[in-house]
């Protein structure tokens, strides 16, 4: 049985935890990240945000994923002012495949129509399958690429 709620400052050594797996599991699609210990979130700061709020899914006895929703500005010549942006997306590997995203993504979208935000964007690395195919499973569909050149590689 998972349950999903708001994430506490009490969750935060789980939270980071988390992070560093996230990371880890990026490290192949980015040889743009620095080789040493580095952290991506200030996850105090999307906690105590009225304009952020970071969830996570838990059994009985463990918190097992976690996401984040950040509403941003949108460019001036979009048709939206503000959109939700997703990140801090993990789901512990031995919950995968049970559901357990959608129910993080089902908490970061009704928190964004909460607040009458209903553009939602998150950037995932081009090759990471598995987690495409969880967004693409939750509705998302390929919007933008973005593209990068090293001159010192050439």
């Amino acid at each position: 049985m998972y349950t999903t709620r708001k994430a506490t400052i009490e969750d935060l050594d789980t939270l980071l935890g988390f992070e560093q797996g996230i990371i880890s599991a990026e490290r192949p699609f980015d040889k743009t990240l620095k080789d040493e210990k580095i952290s991506y979130y200030d996850l105090t700061i999307l906690m105590k945000n009225e304009d952020s709020e970071v969830f996570v899914v838990e059994t009985e006895t463990e918190i097992v994923a976690s996401g984040y929703v950040k509403i941003m500005e949108a460019k001036p010549y979009l048709k939206h002012e503000r959109y939700g942006y997703l990140g801090f997306m993990f789901v512990d590997e031995n919950h995968r495949g049970k559901g357990v995203n959608k129910l993080i993504n089902n908490a970061l979208f009704d928190w964004c129509k909460s607040r009458n935000i209903y553009e939602v964007r998150l950037d995932v690395y081009d090759g990471n399958t598995p987690a495409l195919r969880a967004y693409e499973k939750s509705g998302f569909k390929a919007h933008l690429i973005n593209m990068r050149l090293d001159l010192r590689d050439e």
